[in-house]
């Protein structure tokens, strides 16, 4: 759109919302055909009936045009001269040939987008013309214009949708879709009436836009929501349930307080949904808790064991055993036993040595340089045997003479009887050559001072 538009309530003329331009902002579609190719003097030639054709070029060949191409030629026009091809829509918009206010529905959303003045009047009158194809252009200007003028069709919008004429309802319910890309607090209005219609069929359908809005929308579809999951209709229900797990990655604590009313709805299906919003919504929270805590005794096994799987991802392990613990008292579906058994199991009390072993922290390695100098030097880096206790004693030998070598004594016979040595790890004095037992060989001064 060229300017600012401000959409406004029917009933009382206030504006809904004052709009900023939108990038995504869904523009009309020109239709191309062989009228582009005529001139601005035959296309208004043609329409002041000055002449009755005009021959030009397309396609590589000659094409004989008349009064219903012109008409479609129309939404080229832009400035100064918009204000004439209005005033030639409007007159063709009530002419008596059909094929020509055909024509002039198909043209009527692009030159309503720069003046679009009593067109919307004339798109309600012909909404119910007498011939079917002059209907059924109205339905298509209808779903086109939607999305772009909301106010100038609110009411038309409003009527069609409840119409009992397939085409007409389907292309109304086609524009209101559309209006959730570029308007959605405007279908917010809409489907608000819609909930309150005895017809079924209006509220489903009304329900099932709310997850094309639920992420753009504000507080006011979270009312929709509220009262879809109150609706007497089961299948309203599920399709507003449907809605929560989106809604709990926006506003948690709002999913949270549905959640917990459609985790005791009497559907399965309802509850399921459910389900799924308390997986992935914060559960910080601490309502979305003490919500998975309530779950986990819920007489339905699908809410309660997708309950239970929540759990360590809320406590720490003291408190985890000591829930699995209480649960697996009552508890009599065989898998969720088999899953409480496993939070209340601690590897570090009955675990086998290996699962032990496996919860303790791994040593430093050695950093890369140390072990190429300590290479470089000849001392081996890994683990060394463990001298026993039983084999004969080695003298020390001069450090000087094998640097940094580490050795070990020959083995003996009760050394070859014996058990595997044990090993343990160089520590990286060792492996650079430093002796911890050093005696500090400089003089001590301190008693001239005294």
């Amino acid at each position: 759109m060229s300017r600012e538009y401000i959409a406004r309530d029917p009933r009382t003329g206030l504006p809904i919302k004052v709009a900023k331009p939108r990038k995504s902002s869904k523009k009309i579609e020109k239709k191309t055909g062989p009228w582009v190719s005529l001139s601005d003097h035959d296309v208004f030639s043609l329409l002041n009936k000055e002449s009755e054709s005009a021959v030009i070029r397309w396609d590589s060949r000659s094409v004989t045009l008349h009064r219903v191409d012109a008409l479609r030629a129309l939404g080229r026009f832009h400035g100064a001269r918009i204000h004439q091809a209005h005033t030639l829509l409007l007159k063709y918009l009530e002419s008596d040939d059909a094929e020509e206010r055909v024509a002039a529905l198909d043209v009527l959303p692009e030159v309503a987008v720069l003046k679009s003045d009593e067109l919307f009047d004339w798109l309600s009158v012909l909404l119910d013309d007498e011939d079917v194809n002059v209907r059924k252009a109205a339905s298509r200007c209808l779903t086109a214009t939607s999305p772009i003028f909301p106010s100038g069709v609110h009411s038309i919008l409003a009527n069609e949708l409840r119409s009992t004429v397939r085409h007409r309802s389907d292309a109304a319910w086609a524009g209101l879709s559309g209006l959730c890309d570029t308007w959605p607090e405007v279908v917010v209005d809409h489907v608000d009436s819609l909930l309150l219609e005895e017809e079924v069929a209006l509220r489903k359908k009304a329900t099932a836009l709310l997850k094309r809005i639920v992420n753009k929308g504000d507080s006011a579809v979270w009312d929709l929501i509220s009262w879809s999951l109150n609706d007497a209709e089961v299948e309203v229900r599920r399709i507003a349930a449907k809605n929560l797990p989106a809604l709990a990655r926006k506003e948690s604590r709002m999913a949270t307080l549905f959640a917990e009313r459609a985790l005791v709805d009497p559907d399965s299906e309802v509850r399921l949904s459910a389900i799924k919003a308390v997986q992935v919504m914060d559960t910080d929270h601490g309502r979305a808790r003490e919500l998975v805590v309530r779950g986990t005794k819920s007489k339905d096994i699908k809410v309660r064991s997708a309950c239970i799987d929540l759990l360590p991802r809320l406590f720490g392990e003291d408190v985890l055993r000591t829930m699995a613990a209480e649960l697996l008292a009552t508890e009599t579906n065989d898998k969720i036993i088999a899953s409480l058994k496993e939070m209340v199991f601690d590897v570090s009390l009955e675990g086998t040595e290996a699962q032990k072993n496996a919860q303790l922290a791994p040593s430093a390695p050695v950093p890369a340089l140390d072990r190429e100098v300590a290479e470089a030097q000849g001392v081996r880096v890994g683990l060394e045997p463990i001298r026993s206790t039983d084999a004969q004693p080695v003298s020390k030998q001069d450090p000087a003479s094998i640097p940094g070598e580490i050795k070990t004594p020959p083995p003996t016979d009760d050394t070859k009887s014996a058990a595997a040595p044990l090993y343990r790890a160089v520590s990286q004095d060792e492996m650079m050559g430093y002796d911890d037992d050093f005696e500090d060989e400089e003089a001590d001064d301190d008693a001239d001072y005294f």
